[in-house]
């Protein structure tokens, strides 16, 4: 007999073949559960930040293979976020997504300038967020 597993639990029959370690930095909480929850589905291990100072003092612990970060977030704001974590060598090849609910020109070219290798737009649904870690996941080194 098989154990029950909670729905939650449940891996994603489309996920990447390896579990990452993803960092999702977002001041909503709504944006943080649901991210959560679909990388869970997905397969893969999840670190929540509510903020760029929350996530700056567990980076270096969890060590992430990918990181997702809000735009817009108080006291330190994404792009500040980002270009601390790219500016630690031991991050600096880390890929970071960025998160807004614009989807302005501008917003991703100052993502870029700042380390950010793409931009996802909120709210994202569960196959987009996964399409992301996939994207970058089989970028990785074995």
């Amino acid at each position: 007999m098989r154990p029950i597993r909670r729905v939650s639990e449940e891996r994603d029959p489309v996920s990447t073949n390896a579990a990452l370690k993803v960092l999702v930095i977002d001041d909503s909480n709504t944006i943080r559960r649901s991210a959560e929850i679909f990388l869970k589905q997905g397969g893969h291990e999840v670190m929540l930040a509510e903020d760029g100072f929350d996530a700056l003092s567990k980076v270096n612990d969890y060590q992430p293979h990918l990181i997702f970060c809000d735009i817009l977030m108080p006291r330190l704001d994404g792009y500040q976020t980002c270009a601390i974590i790219k500016r630690n060598a031991r991050f600096s090849s880390v890929p970071v997504v960025m998160l807004s609910s614009k989807d302005g020109v501008f917003d991703k070219a100052r993502g870029r300038m700042v380390g950010s290798q793409d931009y996802l737009t909120k709210p994202f649904t569960k196959d987009q967020l996964l399409q992301t870690v996939r994207q970058f996941g089989a970028a990785l080194p074995e």
